[in-house]
């Protein structure tokens, strides 16, 4: 089975798929882009693609909102996966050694409390954490370090310097696992939808009100701009259901409060966290 991810291998997304697809045998595909990590399925070179959503520091990821409504995938299910920071570098190495730190930005800012007490330490930003791992073992690069996952260090052989840097550590990101239309999950006790209201007072309330209505739990809410030089907004919604929510019932129901309802995902919501 063949999953696709954003990053290198060694990447948090590839840490997600195999908690996922249960340390399964599966082959990663790395994709530098998420537009590539879901081209990659839409062109048969996987099955299924796994992609970042939101972090629990630094919010959602608007643009992957976006690109999965355009895609016309579908979600089959999520992990929620605690983010564990680590530095790391070449064997035999210190970090009063270490003169220059490379990594995803978004990983950069989530470790500033512990980056901050360095002095003299260029910060460089980066396409990928594990990337940045591999160019440092590949080039034997000493005096540079990278931040990334455990597993990383342990498929580039690195030494991990300083084990669990991040500031927060309820760091954890929630991923998405997608697939083709055709073989999207019909049943689930999570769904994720999409639309837009009229541009009048209570609009969206009035959709609000309705699901409590029904008794769903409205877990996630999320804003993103159509893009159409109107103002106008696409709102992206988690609805948790019971085993006695009829989804046919409710995506009827939506209907008549919303314009370009779209079901975006059924599936099981993810329980645990896991670590990275």
């Amino acid at each position: 089975m063949k999953i696709s991810i954003q990053g290198e291998k060694g990447s948090f997304h590839e840490v997600a798929a195999r908690h996922f697809f249960n340390n399964q045998a599966i082959d990663i595909v790395p994709c530098s882009t998420f537009d590539l990590t879901l081209m990659a399925v839409k062109e048969k070179e996987a099955e299924f693609a796994v992609m970042a959503i939101e972090n629990a520091r630094s919010g959602s990821i608007l643009y992957n909102y976006s690109l999965i409504r355009e895609s016309g995938m579908k979600i089959i299910g999520e992990i929620n996966l605690r983010i564990r920071q680590n530095l790391m570098a070449l064997p035999g190495q210190t970090i009063m050694a270490i003169r220059e730190i490379r990594s995803h930005p978004i990983a950069l800012s989530q470790c500033m409390s512990f980056l901050n007490h360095l002095r003299g330490v260029l910060l460089v930003e980066s396409d990928d954490t594990a990337g940045s791992a591999r160019q440092i073992s590949e080039s034997k690069l000493p005096g540079v370090a990278a931040i990334a996952s455990a597993a990383t260090a342990e498929l580039y052989r690195l030494e991990i310097l300083a084990p669990g840097i991040e500031t927060y550590k309820k760091n954890y990101t929630r991923f998405l696992v997608l697939c083709e239309e055709k073989d999207a999950n019909t049943d689930g006790n999570k769904v994720s939808i999409c639309f837009s209201t009229g541009h009048k007072p209570g609009s969206l309330a009035a959709v609000l009100v309705r699901l409590a209505e029904l008794e769903i739990n409205l877990s996630k809410i999320q804003s993103v701009p159509r893009l159409n030089g109107e103002w106008e907004y696409l709102f992206y919604l988690d609805l948790e259901l019971n085993p006695d929510h009829d989804i046919p019932l409710i995506k009827n129901i939506l209907e008549n409060y919303t314009t370009n309802l779209e079901v975006l995902g059924i599936y099981n919501k993810g329980e645990h966290l896991y670590e990275s």
